[in-house]
Order: structure tokens, then sequence, then C-alpha cells
């Protein structure tokens, strides 16, 4: 522990530390008002983020310095960590089936209530489908020639495509994406030629453009209903629907343009006041963008691709292929989640629900990628260490 805390990467910790720091003020700045006006005290989410933050960064702390990482390198292990990200997955659904404990959020159920705490399971299986295609992909390298490929990878494709699957009925589209993304990323990274994963990248997006020209094209009644239908028809005519679904996409642009280059303020915020829907969540970014302006928004942003960098520099730089399949997953998950959010907010994408990283109101997706930050810096102490002692 002594060792790993002088070769702690600075460059990683404090990114985080200030991100995590930044979300708890923006929770509390964006929650606030709404929160008042509906007659509890206005501090309540802000305080329960902070709680969040805590803990998450004593499990950060013990990702870091107490966590042995051979363990993520045990078979008993990842087949656990799997199973159980499989498992509250099932159960989530068995949930929704009941109407159980399940926790539904515009028209999806994410969450399962245990009154304390409301866990995602989805961001477990993001990490849990890291680390398997990190073990799994590192286990068989240097055996991805022309005749075997599909064959090998066979296995921890059936594994992601249920995982996809059981999130997709949820119906959690953000969700499937993200983890579609690091099974692609992973893949590409572990020896699979180039020109096949770009292939089927070009096939999958054309796939995916044809099924979406046709569905608006078509506009069948019975899926006129659904909100995730809805939320898509939003997206393209948010003026238009505002009042059936575009509400969110609309006062994200009004705080946009409220805020300007340097804003109108931290805590003065109009949008925020019962006109943006939930901006403490995924249109947080909004808020930021209103009350600290464009510049605001970039400098929070900059932490999060500076991190990324940080995270892939350690990977690049990594001795062993596991490690560095662990931290190109990790960074993959921040950068999906980055991308889908701030394309939502700006209407380049469908709103799909994805929070910001380290930002957003909420403890699974804060407690997860703390820990995930915490093995990259475990991984990056461990590596200065074995070099300083193949130098002795």
């Amino acid at each position: 522990m002594r060792k790993k805390l002088l070769h702690i990467d600075y460059q990683i910790l404090l990114p985080y530390l200030l991100l995590v720091a930044f979300g708890i003020i923006m929770v509390y700045s964006a929650s606030s008002d709404i929160l008042l006006v509906n007659g509890f005290k206005p501090s309540t989410y802000g305080i329960r983020q902070m709680y969040y933050a805590f803990f998450a960064i004593f499990i950060f702390a013990n990702a870091t310095f107490a966590l042995r990482l051979d363990i993520f390198k045990s078979q008993k292990f990842v087949i656990w960590f799997v199973a159980l990200s499989i498992v509250m997955l099932l159960y989530l659904i068995l949930l929704k089936i009941f109407k159980g404990s399940a926790v539904a959020v515009n028209g999806a159920v994410g969450w399962i209530d245990l009154k304390i705490i409301k866990i995602q399971p989805l961001e477990i299986a993001k990490l849990a489908l890291v680390i398997y295609l990190a073990y799994f992909l590192d286990r068989h390298d240097g055996t991805f020639n022309q005749g075997n490929i599909m064959n090998t990878l066979s296995r921890p494709a059936i594994l992601a495509a249920v995982m996809m699957f059981l999130v997709l009925i949820e119906p959690d589209l953000g969700g499937t994406a993200i983890l579609a993304m690091i099974v692609i990323v992973m893949f590409s990274l572990s020896g699979i030629s180039a020109k096949k994963v770009v292939f089927w990248l070009i096939i999958i997006g054309i796939t995916v453009f044809i099924l979406v020209y046709l569905i608006i094209t078509w506009n069948p009644k019975f899926l006129q209903a659904n909100y995730q239908y809805q939320r898509l028809m939003s997206f393209l005519h948010p003026f238009e629907l505002e009042q059936k679904g575009g509400a969110q996409l609309v006062n994200s642009y009004y705080a946009i343009h409220n805020g300007g280059l340097f804003g109108v303020g931290l805590g003065n915020s109009m949008q925020k006041r019962g006109y943006l829907p939930e901006p403490y969540t995924d249109f947080i970014l909004s808020i930021i963008a209103e009350e600290l302006g464009v510049v605001g928004a970039l400098v929070v942003l900059g932490l999060l691709f500076y991190l990324m960098w940080r995270i892939m520099e350690v990977g690049i730089h990594s001795s062993s292929q596991f490690n560095s399949l662990i931290c190109f997953g990790i960074t993959t998950i921040i950068f999906t989640e980055t991308l889908f959010n701030v394309g939502a907010v700006l209407g380049l994408l469908p709103i799909t629900g994805v929070t910001l990283p380290f930002i957003s109101y909420g403890g699974s997706s804060l407690i997860v990628l703390s820990i995930a930050i915490g093995l990259v810096l475990n991984i990056s102490a461990n590596e200065k260490i074995k070099q300083e002692e193949a130098i002795r």
C-alpha cells in the first residue's frame, strides 16, 4: 500500500476528484429550486450525492491500494462476477413482469429498489463485461488467426449478446449501445484484423440507419404510444412535439442559449425551475452551460477527455495485455457515456437517458466508475513499481 501511494498517478487522481466534487455542487444547484417548490429541503439531492461520493471514494481507495489485481485473472472471480451481473439483469426483468421492487423511470425499468439505495444492474454489467473480455482475450492472445476467429470469439460474443438483450428489453437503448461499444472496441484491440472490425462497423451502421429510416417513414400506429419511439420523434422534431416529449431538448437549447459564453452565474439558471425536467440527471450539462457558460461546460468536458487520455496512456504503456484491455474498456465506458450525453443535450443524438460521468445525480454510476478509476490507478502504480524493480 505504501509503495502504491508513492506511485499514485496524480494526473488521474486529481481530475477524478475534481469531477466528483463538481458533480456534488452541480447536483445541488440543479435540484434545489425544484425541490423547494415541491416542499422538500433544497439540499436533499445534493446531500445524497455527497453521501454517494464519500462511499464511492472509499470504494475507490480500496480498489486503488488494497485490491490485488491478480484476483481479476482468476477464472472463479470472473465467472462469479459475470454471473452476478446477469442474475441482477434477469431479476430486474422478473421484477418488471411481476411489478415488484423495480423502479421505472421514463418508460424503462432499470433500478432495483433496496430502500436504502437503488441499484442499477447495468452499471455493474458494464464493468463485468470489461473484466470478462479482458480475461478472455488475454488468455487467447495470439490465437486470432484467419481460421479460428469466429470459433474463438463465439463464447464472449454470445455472452455479450445475452447481456445486451436483457438491457434492451428494459428497455434501455443507451445502455445496450454502451455494451455493444465495449465489445467492438475490445475485440478490435485484441489482435483481430482492423479491416474486419471496420467492415462490421459499416454493416451495423448501415443496418441501423435503414431500420430507423423505415420506422420514421412508416410511422406505425402501434409504436406511437411507445416512450422510446416518442423520444426518437421528439429528437427529430423537438419544437413541433414540445408538448409530447420534446420539452427536454427544447429547454436544453434555451439553457445553452441563455448561458452564452460565460453563463448567468452559479445557482441562477432559469430552466431548472420547472422548465427542464429532472435537470440534475442526464441534462445536467445544460444547467452547467446556462450557469457557467460554454466555457464552464468545456472545462468539464476537458477534464473528462483529459482523464480518458491518461487512462489510455496507462493502457498503452502497460506490460500486460490484460491490464491494457482493462484500461481501454474503462475508457470506452467513459467516452461512450460522455458522447451519448453530450449528443443528447445538443440534439445531435436521440435522448437515451445516459448520464454524464461523475457529474449527474446517482449512486450506482458514480460508485462503479470510481471502482474503475481505482483499478486504473492500481494498474498504473504496479507498472511503475515493476519498472523500478527491473532497473534495480
